[in-house]
Protein backbone atom coordinates (compact mmCIF):
# COMPACT_ATOMS: atom_id res chain seq x y z
CA UNK A 1 0.00 0.00 0.00
CA UNK A 2 2.89 2.33 0.76
CA UNK A 3 4.33 1.66 -2.68
CA UNK A 4 1.04 2.60 -4.33
CA UNK A 5 0.71 5.78 -2.24
CA UNK A 6 4.25 6.96 -2.95
CA UNK A 7 3.98 5.99 -6.61
CA UNK A 8 0.77 7.96 -7.09
CA UNK A 9 2.12 11.01 -5.26
CA UNK A 10 5.10 11.09 -7.60
CA UNK A 11 2.82 10.56 -10.61
CA UNK A 12 1.07 13.78 -9.70
CA UNK A 13 4.42 15.57 -9.63
CA UNK A 14 5.49 14.03 -12.94
CA UNK A 15 2.25 15.20 -14.54
CA UNK A 16 2.90 18.73 -13.33
CA UNK A 17 6.39 18.48 -14.84
CA UNK A 18 4.82 17.32 -18.14
CA UNK A 19 6.55 13.94 -18.01
CA UNK A 20 3.09 12.34 -18.11
CA UNK A 21 0.45 13.50 -20.56
CA UNK A 22 -3.18 12.68 -21.24
CA UNK A 23 -5.59 11.64 -18.52
CA UNK A 24 -4.39 10.68 -15.04
CA UNK A 25 -6.71 9.15 -12.43
CA UNK A 26 -4.97 8.62 -9.10
CA UNK A 27 -5.71 5.78 -6.68
CA UNK A 28 -4.73 7.60 -3.48
CA UNK A 29 -7.01 6.51 -0.62
CA UNK A 30 -8.13 3.25 -2.25
CA UNK A 31 -4.94 1.21 -1.79
CA UNK A 32 -6.50 -1.29 0.62
CA UNK A 33 -8.84 -2.49 -2.13
CA UNK A 34 -6.13 -3.55 -4.57
CA UNK A 35 -3.82 -4.90 -1.87
CA UNK A 36 -6.46 -6.91 -0.06
CA UNK A 37 -7.79 -8.30 -3.32
CA UNK A 38 -4.51 -9.28 -4.98
CA UNK A 39 -3.44 -11.14 -1.85
CA UNK A 40 -6.63 -13.22 -1.95
CA UNK A 41 -6.14 -14.73 -5.42
CA UNK A 42 -3.54 -16.79 -7.26
CA UNK A 43 -1.65 -14.17 -9.27
CA UNK A 44 -0.78 -15.51 -12.70
CA UNK A 45 -3.67 -18.00 -12.62
CA UNK A 46 -6.73 -16.03 -11.50
CA UNK A 47 -7.61 -13.00 -13.64
CA UNK A 48 -8.24 -9.40 -12.66
CA UNK A 49 -9.77 -6.75 -14.89
CA UNK A 50 -10.43 -3.17 -13.85
CA UNK A 51 -11.29 0.31 -15.08
CA UNK A 52 -9.14 3.36 -15.77
CA UNK A 53 -7.97 4.01 -12.18
CA UNK A 54 -5.61 1.07 -12.54
CA UNK A 55 -2.12 2.02 -11.28
CA UNK A 56 -2.66 0.60 -7.79
CA UNK A 57 -4.15 -2.63 -9.08
CA UNK A 58 -1.26 -3.09 -11.48
CA UNK A 59 1.31 -2.67 -8.71
CA UNK A 60 -0.64 -4.98 -6.40
CA UNK A 61 -0.72 -7.63 -9.14
CA UNK A 62 3.06 -7.61 -9.37
CA UNK A 63 3.80 -5.19 -12.18
CA UNK A 64 7.07 -3.45 -11.36
CA UNK A 65 7.23 0.27 -10.58
CA UNK A 66 9.72 0.59 -13.45
CA UNK A 67 7.39 -0.79 -16.12
CA UNK A 68 4.41 1.11 -14.70
CA UNK A 69 6.20 4.46 -14.63
CA UNK A 70 7.67 3.82 -18.08
CA UNK A 71 4.16 3.22 -19.40
CA UNK A 72 3.02 6.53 -17.97
CA UNK A 73 5.99 8.21 -19.64
CA UNK A 74 5.05 6.57 -22.96
CA UNK A 75 8.29 4.58 -23.12
CA UNK A 76 8.71 1.24 -24.86
CA UNK A 77 9.80 -0.44 -21.62
CA UNK A 78 6.30 0.13 -20.22
CA UNK A 79 3.90 -2.67 -19.34
CA UNK A 80 1.92 -1.91 -22.51
CA UNK A 81 5.02 -0.98 -24.53
CA UNK A 82 4.33 2.72 -24.07
CA UNK A 83 1.16 2.60 -26.14
CA UNK A 84 -1.47 2.24 -23.43
CA UNK A 85 -0.72 5.00 -20.98
CA UNK A 86 -2.34 5.58 -17.62
CA UNK A 87 -5.65 3.84 -18.32
CA UNK A 88 -4.34 0.70 -20.02
CA UNK A 89 -1.96 -1.19 -17.73
CA UNK A 90 -1.76 -4.81 -18.86
CA UNK A 91 0.25 -7.96 -18.16
CA UNK A 92 -0.97 -11.19 -19.68
CA UNK A 93 1.39 -13.43 -17.70
CA UNK A 94 0.18 -12.02 -14.39
CA UNK A 95 -3.43 -12.10 -15.65
CA UNK A 96 -3.74 -8.35 -15.18
CA UNK A 97 -6.18 -7.89 -18.06
CA UNK A 98 -6.41 -4.08 -18.02
CA UNK A 99 -6.96 -1.04 -17.40
CA UNK A 100 -9.96 0.02 -19.55
CA UNK A 101 -10.89 3.61 -20.32
CA UNK A 102 -14.58 3.42 -21.24
CA UNK A 103 -16.80 3.41 -18.16
CA UNK A 104 -18.40 0.00 -17.70
CA UNK A 105 -17.31 -1.32 -21.10
CA UNK A 106 -14.92 -3.86 -19.59
CA UNK A 107 -17.60 -5.67 -17.57
CA UNK A 108 -18.65 -7.91 -20.48
CA UNK A 109 -14.95 -8.60 -21.04
CA UNK A 110 -14.74 -9.75 -17.43
CA UNK A 111 -17.65 -12.10 -18.04
CA UNK A 112 -15.86 -13.35 -21.15
CA UNK A 113 -12.65 -14.01 -19.23
CA UNK A 114 -14.62 -15.98 -16.64
CA UNK A 115 -16.34 -17.88 -19.46
CA UNK A 116 -12.91 -18.77 -20.88
CA UNK A 117 -11.74 -20.10 -17.50
CA UNK A 118 -14.82 -22.31 -17.28
CA UNK A 119 -14.76 -23.40 -20.94
CA UNK A 120 -11.13 -24.51 -20.62
CA UNK A 121 -11.85 -26.46 -17.46
CA UNK A 122 -9.58 -24.25 -15.36
CA UNK A 123 -10.12 -23.88 -11.62
CA UNK A 124 -9.58 -20.14 -11.88
CA UNK A 125 -11.73 -17.09 -11.31
CA UNK A 126 -12.06 -13.53 -12.53
CA UNK A 127 -12.29 -10.49 -10.27
CA UNK A 128 -14.00 -7.72 -12.21
CA UNK A 129 -13.54 -4.28 -10.63
CA UNK A 130 -15.54 -1.17 -11.52
CA UNK A 131 -16.63 2.09 -9.97
CA UNK A 132 -20.06 3.04 -8.67
CA UNK A 133 -20.69 5.13 -11.78
CA UNK A 134 -20.30 2.08 -14.03
CA UNK A 135 -23.42 0.55 -12.52
CA UNK A 136 -25.48 3.03 -14.53
CA UNK A 137 -24.22 1.54 -17.77
CA UNK A 138 -26.22 -1.10 -19.59
CA UNK A 139 -23.08 -3.22 -19.87
CA UNK A 140 -23.20 -3.80 -16.10
CA UNK A 141 -26.55 -5.55 -16.24
CA UNK A 142 -25.69 -7.35 -19.46
CA UNK A 143 -22.52 -8.78 -17.90
CA UNK A 144 -24.30 -9.79 -14.69
CA UNK A 145 -27.09 -11.42 -16.65
CA UNK A 146 -24.66 -13.44 -18.78
CA UNK A 147 -22.70 -14.46 -15.68
CA UNK A 148 -25.90 -15.73 -14.10
CA UNK A 149 -27.04 -17.60 -17.21
CA UNK A 150 -23.72 -19.38 -17.72
CA UNK A 151 -22.88 -19.72 -13.99
CA UNK A 152 -19.50 -18.07 -14.44
CA UNK A 153 -16.62 -18.03 -11.92
CA UNK A 154 -16.60 -14.27 -11.45
CA UNK A 155 -16.79 -11.78 -8.59
CA UNK A 156 -18.17 -8.38 -9.56
CA UNK A 157 -16.40 -5.93 -7.24
CA UNK A 158 -17.78 -2.39 -7.06
CA UNK A 159 -15.16 0.05 -5.75
CA UNK A 160 -17.60 2.57 -4.36
CA UNK A 161 -15.37 5.60 -3.82
CA UNK A 162 -18.46 7.75 -3.18
CA UNK A 163 -18.35 9.79 -6.39
CA UNK A 164 -18.94 9.13 -10.08
CA UNK A 165 -16.83 12.02 -11.34
CA UNK A 166 -18.52 14.78 -9.30
CA UNK A 167 -21.84 13.10 -8.51
CA UNK A 168 -22.25 11.63 -5.04
CA UNK A 169 -23.68 8.13 -4.72
CA UNK A 170 -26.73 9.22 -2.73
CA UNK A 171 -27.65 11.64 -5.53
CA UNK A 172 -27.37 8.99 -8.23
CA UNK A 173 -28.99 5.89 -6.71
CA UNK A 174 -32.42 5.41 -5.21
CA UNK A 175 -30.87 2.36 -3.54
CA UNK A 176 -27.45 3.62 -2.34
CA UNK A 177 -26.57 0.31 -0.66
CA UNK A 178 -25.04 -0.84 -3.91
CA UNK A 179 -24.37 -4.42 -2.85
CA UNK A 180 -28.14 -4.97 -2.75
CA UNK A 181 -28.23 -4.55 -6.53
CA UNK A 182 -26.60 -7.97 -6.73
CA UNK A 183 -29.79 -9.50 -5.37
CA UNK A 184 -31.51 -8.54 -8.63
CA UNK A 185 -29.51 -11.35 -10.27
CA UNK A 186 -29.82 -13.77 -7.34
CA UNK A 187 -26.10 -13.28 -6.64
CA UNK A 188 -24.65 -13.77 -3.16
CA UNK A 189 -23.88 -10.14 -2.29
CA UNK A 190 -22.07 -8.42 0.55
CA UNK A 191 -20.36 -5.26 1.76
CA UNK A 192 -16.75 -4.68 2.87
CA UNK A 193 -14.84 -1.68 4.16
CA UNK A 194 -12.37 -0.42 1.60
CA UNK A 195 -10.54 1.50 4.31
CA UNK A 196 -9.48 -1.75 6.01
CA UNK A 197 -7.19 -4.12 4.11
CA UNK A 198 -8.22 -7.05 6.31
CA UNK A 199 -11.91 -6.48 5.59
CA UNK A 200 -11.25 -6.44 1.85
CA UNK A 201 -9.02 -9.50 1.96
CA UNK A 202 -11.52 -11.56 3.95
CA UNK A 203 -14.43 -10.55 1.74
CA UNK A 204 -12.58 -11.38 -1.49
CA UNK A 205 -11.44 -14.72 -0.06
CA UNK A 206 -15.02 -15.55 0.94
CA UNK A 207 -16.42 -14.69 -2.49
CA UNK A 208 -13.65 -16.50 -4.37
CA UNK A 209 -13.57 -19.70 -2.33
CA UNK A 210 -17.26 -20.02 -1.43
CA UNK A 211 -18.81 -18.89 -4.70
CA UNK A 212 -16.57 -18.23 -7.71
CA UNK A 213 -14.61 -21.49 -7.51
CA UNK A 214 -17.96 -23.29 -7.51
CA UNK A 215 -19.08 -21.40 -10.64
CA UNK A 216 -21.37 -19.09 -8.70
CA UNK A 217 -21.13 -15.42 -9.71
CA UNK A 218 -21.34 -12.95 -6.83
CA UNK A 219 -21.34 -9.24 -6.08
CA UNK A 220 -19.19 -7.35 -3.57
CA UNK A 221 -19.41 -3.67 -2.76
CA UNK A 222 -16.23 -2.23 -1.27
CA UNK A 223 -16.81 1.21 0.25
CA UNK A 224 -13.72 3.30 -0.09
CA UNK A 225 -12.81 6.92 -0.78
CA UNK A 226 -10.59 8.69 -3.28
CA UNK A 227 -8.61 11.55 -1.79
CA UNK A 228 -8.01 13.28 -5.12
CA UNK A 229 -10.50 14.58 -7.63
CA UNK A 230 -11.85 12.35 -10.38
CA UNK A 231 -8.76 13.10 -12.45
CA UNK A 232 -5.66 15.21 -12.01
CA UNK A 233 -7.47 18.29 -13.36
CA UNK A 234 -10.47 18.00 -11.01
CA UNK A 235 -10.25 20.29 -7.93
CA UNK A 236 -13.11 18.35 -6.28
CA UNK A 237 -14.90 21.49 -5.12
CA UNK A 238 -18.15 19.51 -4.92
CA UNK A 239 -17.08 17.95 -1.61
CA UNK A 240 -18.55 19.17 1.65
CA UNK A 241 -16.34 21.22 3.93
CA UNK A 242 -14.08 19.03 6.11
CA UNK A 243 -15.24 15.91 4.25
CA UNK A 244 -11.76 14.96 3.08
CA UNK A 245 -10.22 15.43 6.55
CA UNK A 246 -12.90 13.22 8.07
CA UNK A 247 -12.24 10.49 5.52
CA UNK A 248 -8.48 10.70 6.00
CA UNK A 249 -9.00 9.89 9.68
CA UNK A 250 -9.91 6.38 8.45
CA UNK A 251 -6.81 6.06 6.24
CA UNK A 252 -6.08 2.39 5.56
CA UNK A 253 -2.30 2.80 5.63
CA UNK A 254 -2.33 4.58 8.99
CA UNK A 255 -4.68 1.93 10.40
CA UNK A 256 -2.44 -0.89 9.20
CA UNK A 257 0.68 0.79 10.60
CA UNK A 258 -1.02 1.06 13.99
CA UNK A 259 -2.03 -2.61 13.84
CA UNK A 260 1.52 -3.66 12.99
CA UNK A 261 3.03 -1.66 15.84
CA UNK A 262 0.36 -2.62 18.38
CA UNK A 263 0.82 -6.33 17.59
CA UNK A 264 4.64 -6.13 17.74
CA UNK A 265 4.98 -7.18 14.10
CA UNK A 266 7.35 -4.28 13.44
CA UNK A 267 8.43 -1.07 15.14
CA UNK A 268 7.58 2.40 13.89
CA UNK A 269 11.26 2.84 13.05
CA UNK A 270 11.15 -0.25 10.85
CA UNK A 271 8.03 1.02 9.12
CA UNK A 272 9.70 4.38 8.52
CA UNK A 273 12.67 2.54 7.04
CA UNK A 274 10.32 0.64 4.74
CA UNK A 275 8.80 3.94 3.66
CA UNK A 276 12.26 5.28 2.82
CA UNK A 277 12.98 2.17 0.72
CA UNK A 278 9.69 2.52 -1.14
CA UNK A 279 10.34 6.20 -1.80
CA UNK A 280 13.74 5.33 -3.28
CA UNK A 281 12.19 2.55 -5.37
CA UNK A 282 9.77 5.01 -6.94
CA UNK A 283 12.59 7.51 -7.57
CA UNK A 284 14.59 4.78 -9.31
CA UNK A 285 11.54 3.97 -11.44
CA UNK A 286 11.29 7.61 -12.50
CA UNK A 287 14.99 7.70 -13.39
CA UNK A 288 14.64 4.50 -15.43
CA UNK A 289 11.59 5.83 -17.25
CA UNK A 290 13.41 9.06 -18.04
CA UNK A 291 16.34 7.13 -19.50
CA UNK A 292 14.22 4.71 -21.57
CA UNK A 293 13.46 5.21 -25.26
CA UNK A 294 10.13 6.01 -26.84
CA UNK A 295 8.69 3.34 -29.16
CA UNK A 296 9.89 3.36 -32.76
CA UNK A 297 7.44 4.51 -35.42
CA UNK A 298 7.21 0.94 -36.71
CA UNK A 299 5.70 -0.05 -33.35
CA UNK A 300 2.44 1.44 -34.62
CA UNK A 301 2.00 -1.78 -36.59
CA UNK A 302 2.91 -4.19 -33.79
CA UNK A 303 0.25 -6.09 -31.85
CA UNK A 304 -2.42 -5.33 -34.44
CA UNK A 305 -4.94 -8.05 -35.21
CA UNK A 306 -5.39 -8.74 -38.91
CA UNK A 307 -7.25 -11.49 -40.75
CA UNK A 308 -6.60 -12.10 -44.43
CA UNK A 309 -9.79 -13.98 -45.17
CA UNK A 310 -13.25 -13.07 -43.92
CA UNK A 311 -15.54 -16.02 -44.67
CA UNK A 312 -18.65 -14.08 -43.68
CA UNK A 313 -18.08 -11.54 -46.49
CA UNK A 314 -19.15 -12.66 -49.97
Amino acid sequence: MLLQRRFENRCRQMYQQQKISGFLHLYIGQEAVSTGSANAVDIGEDSIITAYRDHGMGLAMGLTPEECMAELFGKKTGCSKGKGGSMHFFDREKKMMGGHAIVGAHLPLGAGIAFAHKYRGEDNVCLCFFGDGAMHQGAFREACNLAGIYELPIVFVCENNQYAMGTAVDRAFSKPDLFKHGYNFDFPSSLASGMDVFSVNKAIQDHVENYARDDQPSFLEVRTYRYQGHSITDPAEYRAENELDERKSEDAIVRLEKYIVDHDIATQEEIDGMDDEVTQTVKDAIDAADAADFPDEDALYDDIYAQEEYPFIA
